[in-house]
């Protein structure tokens, strides 16, 4: 098995500073679904050189012209560290094989990628039991809106969702992007042109991360026709287990759409 490369970041700027600094991450992870033992392998391929720490520069609001799903209101968070300090949690291993499925709703094969598909995450696996409440998501009739350097349209993405969610009290929280395709090749395409890119290469829902974080950090990856972008931040309490929920909710979620087109056997 290729093991996932993993970048530390430094500390984030001082509060004056509304930059946010994140690594962009690609490994390789491994997920079993399905009844029957079926395995289920997603390839997070970086583009061949080293991930690199880049800086995201503040952005204005993300459009409110865009057609979107209605979201709930955020849920209750707490204050984030003011000083924090050099994140040193360890990556987690990556998940291991399992039976349980992706934590998110089946829908017919083919059908158009919408938010609704996802809900609060309830993720167990083995003994690893997490969850995050959903406080927002995104539907978008094109990948305009999330695309912040012309790479969605070069690749010809067609469909796009974001998502975000709260965990642990609002220590850690998660903006997620997915979208889809005409073909794998131009997914892959995608993903391994988005790790060699800074940050600012896909748009994303700045006001439901953290604006000052002990940890903070992308994975990119593509399942199928699909790439899944994952953001996520965590205050100084919740740093040591902030890199535990990244590792899942991104394997979680890629993973589902390595079925999410399959018919399902009469």
């Amino acid at each position: 098995m290729e093991p996932q490369r993993t970048l530390v970041l430094p500390s984030p700027p001082p509060k004056s500073n509304n930059a946010l600094i994140i690594g962009l991450v690609t490994g390789l992870a491994v997920l079993l679904l399905g009844g029957g033992g079926v395995g289920a392998f997603l390839y997070l391929r970086s583009s061949g050189s080293e991930p690199t720490t880049v800086t995201l520069p503040s952005a204005d609001p993300f459009p409110t012209t865009t057609t979107t799903s209605p979201s709930p209101s955020d849920s209750p968070s707490a204050s984030a560290s003011a000083s924090p300090s050099d994140p040193s949690a360890s990556e987690p291993a990556e998940p291991t094989p399992s039976d349980t499925p992706p934590s998110s709703r089946r829908v017919d094969p083919g059908s158009p990628l919408t938010a609704g598909e996802f809900s609060d995450w309830d993720f167990k696996l083995g003994d690893v039991e997490l969850q995050a409440d959903k406080v927002g998501g995104w539907t978008y009739n094109s990948c305009d809106p999330v695309d912040g350097r012309g790479v969605l349209a070069q690749n010809d993405c067609q469909r796009a969702v974001q998502l975000a969610y709260s965990a642990d009290g609002g220590h850690i929280k998660a903006v997620q992007i997915m979208m889809s395709f005409p073909s794998e090749q131009a997914a892959k395409k995608t993903a391994d042109r988005l790790a060699s890119l800074d940050s600012d290469a896909v748009k994303w829902r700045k006001d439901k991360a953290h604006s000052n974080y002990a940890y903070g950090k992308i994975r990119t990856g593509h399942a199928k026709q699909y790439v899944v972008v994952t953001v996520l931040t965590a205050d100084k309490s919740a740093k040591s287990r902030a890199a535990r929920y990244h590792s899942y909710l991104q394997s979680d979620h890629a993973s589902y759409f390595l079925f999410r087109d399959l018919s399902t056997p009469n």
